[in-house]
């Protein structure tokens, strides 16, 4: 329960002027980043793949141990994503202190798009 972060929380944290934003990164599928995906956050790969953990580690390589990440992917029901385990894992391996996974009980476009916090579309 302490690595998970509310989607609410997080929204405010994003929007607040001059805070020292986390970095956010999707762990999810490319096409599904593609379609929508949390404002400012940038594609990892896919967490329960191989190549997907080396682009997670490319792409946190020059960030700070100490630094604010948070994961998430959303593709299906929390129980049964395959993606924010590994890649959780992966950073904590790493020491990487200060990780949270973003918690959607059942999906990103439930928890987070139908609740109307900022997203992106493309890349």
């Amino acid at each position: 329960q302490a690595q998970l972060i509310q989607a609410a929380d997080l929204n405010r944290m994003l929007q607040a002027a001059g805070a020292d934003k986390p970095l956010v990164l999707q762990v999810g599928s490319r096409i599904f980043f593609a379609e929508s995906h949390i404002a400012g956050s940038i594609f990892a790969g896919p967490g329960s793949q191989p190549a997907g953990l080396q682009l997670l580690q490319s792409k946190v390589a020059s960030v700070s141990k100490k630094k604010l990440i948070v994961l998430y992917c959303g593709c299906c029901p929390w129980g049964r994503c395959p993606n924010v385990g590994p890649a959780y894992k992966a950073l904590h391996d790493q020491g990487f202190t200060n990780v949270k996974v973003l918690y959607l009980a059942n999906n990103f476009g439930d928890d987070w798009v139908a609740k109307g916090y900022v997203v992106e579309h493309g890349q």
